[in-house]
């Protein structure tokens, strides 16, 4: 086994991938240092070497375990390690690393307001043990100021990718709803289509085998009825998937609008009746709803967006655009952005970025390009 997947193997015992943190906790332990600036213009006595180590060791345990942890284990954590930033305190203006880390895992203990009490218990940790036993401002200055602000920051963004989870679960409970309705309303459909029309069929087919002998003149008249109502059902059936294409933009246009909602974010949607779109640009224009719509929830912070569809007055291309007003421009570069320009390309259509504007324009062509 080659050194990069021993370690690949040994970092996903320690950190499981599911956890979601990848290697950057092994960059977070370079702050841990600050316990060890003492010793590198001090050399500790054997006693107080060696209590360094052990609690190095315990540190190191606590650390990688709270990453697993929520509710009261993770309290039980953050609570370890504001007990050793204590007892190493009157020795070690450094042990206000302990209570840093603790801090940063304040946000495991849960909701927001149950992380911001054990944030607060935090920093009263600090003011005590400062005024009782280590006053040295290199203890207390970055034991408040940094526990607060890493504190306050993780309990923000985990509270943010709370939301967001929420929102990722809401919408794919949305999407499988709206699948299950499609799939049952597509059966009703063709039973209420095909099943009369099927029928007929089958009676007139026996009727004319019956009459094949008899009255072959009769017999010819009921295989032209079979074929007249084989060509009705082949139209009523290429009808009906016509409208399944149009409805699923519908569906699209609804889900966005759930998920704008979802965000507080209000949608004005205006959409021509009829639209001339064939089936290609159709899904297209789908897909880049969907990543529009993802991106303004999850990084414009906005609350209110715009959406258009319509048919252009220069020529029979259609026209979508969307545009919101959150926060700063729109970052032309990235995966999302190339992503929707590639799809409207491909079939012949231009993508317009306006990113002082916060507006995405497409015209897509009335049919596919070959």
């Amino acid at each position: 086994m080659s050194l990069a997947k021993s370690l690949q193997k040994a970092h996903h015992w320690i950190l499981p991938p599911s956890i979601g943190v990848g290697w950057m906790p092994y960059l977070w332990l370079v702050y841990f240092g600050f316990f060890w600036l003492k010793y590198v213009f001090q050399t500790p006595g054997t006693l107080e070497a060696s209590l360094a180590l052990l609690s190095t060791a315990i540190f190191l345990v606590l650390y990688f375990s709270a990453f697993r942890r929520t509710g009261r284990t993770a309290v039980a954590h953050v609570l370890a390690l504001v007990l050793m930033g204590a007892l190493w305190a009157p020795l070690n203006g450094g042990a206000s690393a302990f209570f840093v880390f603790a801090g940063a895992f304040c946000m495991l203990a849960g909701p927001p307001r149950k992380a911001w009490t054990l944030l607060a218990f935090v920093m009263l940790s600090v003011a005590v043990v400062a005024i009782a036993v280590q006053p040295a401002p290199w203890f207390w200055l970055p034991g408040l100021l940094a526990t607060f602000v890493v504190g306050a920051a993780n309990i923000h963004f985990a509270e943010i990718e709370r939301k967001n989870a929420a929102l990722r679960l809401s919408q794919a409970e949305v999407e499988e709803l709206a699948r299950v309705a499609e799939r049952e309303r597509i059966a009703r459909d063709l039973h209420d289509l095909l099943g009369h029309r099927l029928s007929v069929i089958v009676l007139k087919s026996e009727l004319a085998g019956k009459l094949f002998d008899r009255d072959p003149e009769a017999a010819k008249q009921e295989i032209s009825a079979v074929e007249a109502s084989a060509r009705e059902a082949l139209a009523e059936v290429r009808e009906a998937i016509s409208g399944y294409r149009h409805k699923s933009l519908q569906a699209e246009l609804e889900q966005a609008r759930m998920a704008l909602t979802s965000a507080d974010v209000t949608l004005d949607l205006s959409v021509d009746d009829p639209l001339h779109l064939s089936s290609r640009p159709e899904a297209v224009l789908g897909l880049i709803i969907k990543e529009a719509v993802t991106n303004i929830i999850r990084h414009a912070k906005a609350h209110h967006c715009a959406i258009r569809i319509g048919q252009s007055r220069e020529d029979d291309s259609l026209v979508f655009e969307i545009r919101d007003d959150g926060q700063g421009r729109i970052r032309p570069e990235g995966g999302g952005i190339d992503g929707m320009r590639a799809r409207v390309e491909a079939i012949g259509g231009r993508f317009i970025l306006s990113p002082e504007e916060r507006r995405i324009q497409a015209f897509f062509p009335s049919e596919p390009t070959p």
